[in-house]
């Protein structure tokens, strides 16, 4: 074998080297993570690691930065994880939260641990238990409406379809109903079943404030007796 063709074989397999050693790098970098409970993600033994972790989310704590949601989780009702305050993590996503996000569901978390010891989540998934209840002894939205002055602060139902779009749990409004010819903000900062889209007939559960505004106090629920 001349110079030429050695010389020619000797890059050939560093370029193959090369190759390999990129490939097992792409490989370990895209690797499944770690399941892990809230405490052992806050033990510091996890920096720079991709993991995956659960939670109940914190009341109060969602916070918007643009595109990015801060909030905060803590460990499930149950569980036997929680040993206090210790035990809540923070969390950041740069995305679009899902209408089943808010207070209380548990968010499926996965992302990289930082050095302070919160998770910057690049995927977020809840989980969100389903609820039906009847729409009997409530009232339409033209019903409640009808005597507002009297209704504002005093816990009552109502029931109506969904209009438009279901939004995020941090916005001012979360959906809109609409029952006899009268539409309705109704105001939610929990969870949401998936189910609850555009039409969907549902019962929620609340009191009108001053500004006309229902905010709901339980989840919302679907009728299953009713359908459009």
């Amino acid at each position: 074998m001349n110079k030429s063709a050695k010389r020619r074989l000797v890059v050939v397999g560093g370029i193959v080297v090369i190759a390999m050693l990129v490939i097992v790098a792409v490989a370990g970098a895209g690797g499944a993570a770690s399941s892990l409970s809230i405490a052992d993600v806050r033990s510091g033994d996890y920096q720079g690691k991709k993991v995956q972790v659960s939670g109940s989310v914190v009341a109060d704590s969602l916070e918007s930065d643009g595109s990015v949601a801060h909030f905060e989780i803590q460990p499930e009702e149950g569980t036997g994880d929680a040993s206090g305050s210790s035990d809540i993590l923070v969390v950041h996503y740069d995305g679009a939260l899902p209408a089943t996000f808010g207070t209380g569901v548990v968010a499926i978390c996965t992302g990289t641990v930082e050095e302070d010891n919160s998770l910057t989540a690049t995927e977020l998934v809840t989980k969100c238990p389903s609820k039906y209840e009847s729409a009997e002894g409530s009232l339409t939205v033209a019903g409640l409406l009808d005597q507002a002055d009297a209704m504002v602060g005093e816990s009552t139902k109502v029931c109506g379809y969904v209009r438009g779009d279901v939004n995020a749990a941090d916005a001012d409004v979360r959906f809109e109903i609409e029952s006899q010819g009268a539409t309705l903000a109704v105001r939610w900062d929990g969870g949401m079943d998936e189910a609850v889209v555009d039409g969907t007939a549902v019962v929620v559960t609340g009191a009108l404030d001053a500004d006309g505004v229902f905010v709901a106090s339980e989840q919302p629920a679907i009728d299953e007796a009713v359908s459009e």
